[in-house]
């Protein structure tokens, strides 16, 4: 993420935002398997409730959740400290609609450089920047119609694959299946994994809408095609600046470094915490307590980085 001053081009701040998906993950499978343990263990068996909840229709699974918390506590923090105006937000890798009906946003668009960049990122993604007739890799690529278009074929994505230029001479005027591969055009019309938006980029785009701001749309190919012109490496942290067609022509972005942010969570997802023998532990007024509600232990909280002496006993030693 970044934020990047419109007007002169400076940038102000940049970031990488590292999520914890993954560990909540494993978080969730490890309760999911202690609590399976637990229904047939020196107990009577009891069965598994499916049918007792209900998922609301925008429900994320709390791994991808997470994300989107993530990205609006770090928005809400810096609308704290800065007076942003829009946000540009990358929702799509490719756009698919404006690459298949020219007329959603007008013909100048797919006809300039940057449909042809998108349409060639897109064919380059799915199949993998291999030819699909003899599996070469690692040379030239072109643009080749599965239907020729003097056979009556369109410049439809659909219609269109990669090949290396001899496969390209030697197939000639014959479509794919003619050319001894049917299976190509039937690998063409079925759209590439996670080309449109997803779940959570959905989310995010969902809850970025409610805070009032302007939130620009850009897609993967934009972006790329943006950090492309200036000729710089692909990382998150610039990506951030080339989102959108709003972004500057020119970029000081001299002597930037981003920030590293890790998310560390906000401690146990349980309601209630218990003692050492299971029991929910209750307050001196005889009320229970939740950890949600401590968010400190003896001054110290995750994410501390803490150095233990251990004077004697199994653990002696110092620790980090």
């Amino acid at each position: 993420m970044a934020i990047v001053d419109d007007s002169t081009g400076d940038v102000v701040w940049c970031a990488e935002l590292t999520h914890r998906g993954r560990q909540i993950k494993n978080d969730l499978e490890s309760r999911r398997s202690l609590r399976r343990g637990r229904r047939g263990r020196k107990t009577r068996y009891r069965p598994p409730r499916f049918l007792n909840c209900y998922k609301p229709k925008e429900w994320l699974a709390p791994s991808l959740m997470s994300r989107v918390y993530n990205i609006e506590t770090m928005l809400r923090r810096l609308r704290a400290i800065c007076n942003i105006t829009a946000i540009s937000v990358e929702n799509v890798r490719f756009d698919m609609q404006q690459m298949e009906n020219p007329e959603i946003s007008g013909v100048e668009y797919q006809q300039g450089e940057l449909h042809g960049y998108d349409v060639r990122e897109y064919l380059l993604e799915k199949f993998n920047r291999t030819c699909v007739y003899c599996g070469v890799r690692d040379v030239p690529m072109e643009v080749e119609h599965i239907i020729p278009k003097i056979r009556g074929g369109s410049n439809r994505v659909s219609n269109l694959t990669l090949s290396c230029q001899p496969c390209n001479q030697k197939k000639g005027d014959q479509t794919a299946a003619e050319f001894g591969y049917p299976e190509v055009e039937k690998q063409a019309k079925v759209p590439l994994k996670d080309a449109a938006a997803n779940a959570t980029r959905w989310g995010i785009w969902c809850r970025l809408e409610v805070t009032g701001l302007p939130v620009e749309v850009g897609t993967g190919g934009r972006t790329k095609y943006n950090r492309s012109i200036c000729n710089l490496p692909k990382t998150h942290w610039l990506d951030a600046f080339w989102v959108g067609k709003s972004t500057p022509e020119t970029l000081n972005i001299d002597g930037m470094q981003p920030l590293q942010i890790k998310a560390m969570g906000r401690g146990q997802r349980q309601m209630c915490d218990t003692d050492k023998y299971g029991f929910r532990r209750k307050k001196k007024d005889g009320t229970f307590t939740s950890p949600k509600t401590v968010k400190r232990v003896h001054g110290f909280q995750t994410g501390d980085m803490i150095k233990a002496a251990v004077p004697k006993g199994k653990s002696q030693g110092t620790h980090i």
